[in-house]
């Protein structure tokens, strides 16, 4: 493997080089030949490199990507290179979710707000969600100003789909990690960000609330005893004409929060009928995110964790089945014995990209990657970047490349790396 000896912009790299789990590390540090444009490193599988010098990178869609940083928001049309169109926004550094629609339209989320941009940014307002009766879902009033919670953050980076011929915007809020209580919803547009409803409210969890807040009070569904503390994705199904969901975590003593949800949408009642698939703790396959389709086939990477016999392994990996098996494991391919937690996986043209949950691993920076569907596998450490998470990917872009954050830690916001497979 061969890395420039000039290899981001944030110093990460002195000496530190990429290492294929299982394989050696090339001596010293080489100019890339025959390498995209801007590219830092590489594998035998494909190149890497962290966002440039500018605006954070957080959304990209074919040549377009939408970035933020220093009170302003940026709009690129050429994947990033330069920022043609920006406009102020003193909350940029809260921003924690955007997206590109069909339309060009650009929606963005605060911690507790939504913004829709119709303009190319010259100019943006306020999305107040709806409710499933039709009524502003309004964010509570934190006891700390400081800690509004994360209301619309998430922890996949695909979200939009064409059903039935039109486009739609889905996705659930990943929180109650940093930032502070919110409830937990599965969100969803129809008209290119216009309006944003709520799919489903999953209900009150008492571990994740106010401090001090009386039960009446409680954050979430009071009509729904069904809890979690986050969604880790939301994923359609066409073959199906439905959505598939999965949550975290673990049982607090409030019933299981590790679940798998299927919806369908009723687009002339615009309403949905969800059905709870399965429902388990936390050492199970089915605590897991990176939900794909590909022909027909369910796909997950699985990040099991929490108590379990000290004779047995935790149950994780990247799994494979039809929809219909989903609830039966004995029906499962098990495509990858992950050694360590996973819980974000794209799959795009046959290549399979999953990142380790960094905490967890004795990677720093951990990637497993498979060019051929699950048929063979590799893990890479990219080390030079420190502990890191790698999480939200992201379809690629005109110019070939996957996007995704890099997490300090687990979840704390870090850099942006970019992923291009070789032919």
């Amino acid at each position: 493997m061969k890395f420039q000896a000039q290899l981001d912009r944030r110093g990460f790299l002195g000496t530190a080089a990429a290492v294929a789990v299982g394989g050696s590390l090339s001596s010293g540090l080489t100019r890339l030949k025959a390498a995209p444009a801007g590219t830092v490193g590489e594998t035998d599988q494909f190149w890497y490199r962290l966002a440039p010098e500018g605006p954070y990178i957080d959304s990209q869609r074919g040549d377009r990507a939408f970035g933020f940083g220093g009170g302003k928001i940026f709009l690129s049309k050429d994947a990033g290179r330069t920022w043609a169109l920006e406009a102020a926004f003193p909350e940029a550094e809260d921003i924690t979710f955007s997206c590109f629609l069909k339309n060009g339209n650009i929606l963005f989320a605060t911690r507790e707000k939504l913004f829709l941009s119709t303009d190319e940014l010259a100019t943006h307002r306020q999305v107040v969600v709806k409710d499933r009766q039709g009524r502003d879902y309004l964010p509570h009033t934190p006891k700390d100003p400081d800690q509004p919670g994360w209301y619309f953050h998430p922890l996949d980076g695909v979200h939009t789909w064409d059903v039935d011929g039109s486009e739609m915007l889905v996705w659930g809020n990943y929180c109650n990690v940093l930032g502070g209580p919110v409830p937990v919803n599965i969100f969803y547009s129809t008209d290119g960000g216009e309006t944003v409803k709520i799919a489903y409210s999953f209900g009150r969890n008492p571990a994740f609330q106010e401090p001090g807040a009386a039960p009446e009070s409680f954050l979430g569904d009071p009509d729904n005893p069904v809890v979690c503390r986050h969604v880790h994705g939301v994923t359609y199904h066409p073959a199906e004409r439905a959505f598939y969901a999965c949550t975290g975590d673990i049982d607090r003593g409030h019933g299981h929060e590790c679940h798998w949800l299927r919806g369908v949408y009723d687009a002339k009642a615009d309403a949905w009928d969800w059905k709870i698939l399965v429902s388990v703790n936390s050492n199970s396959r089915y605590k897991s995110g990176g939900i794909n389709f590909v022909d027909g086939q369910l796909y997950w990477a699985a990040d099991a964790n929490g108590p379990k016999p000290a004779d047995e392994k935790h149950d994780r990996g990247i799994f494979r089945c039809a929809p219909a098996d989903l609830a039966d494991p004995s029906k499962h391919t098990r495509l990858f014995d992950a050694e360590f937690e996973m819980a974000n996986m794209i799959i795009e043209d046959g290549v399979m990209v999953a990142g380790h949950c960094a905490p967890a691993s004795t990677l720093a920076t951990g990637l497993a990657y498979s060019a051929d569907l699950g048929k063979t596998w590799k893990e890479y450490d990219l080390a030079e970047f420190g502990p890191r998470s790698p999480l939200r990917f992201q379809r690629k872009n005109s110019e070939g490349w996957f996007r995704m954050d890099l997490r300090k830690g687990w979840i704390e916001r870090g850099e942006v790396l970019f992923i291009k497979p070789k032919p």
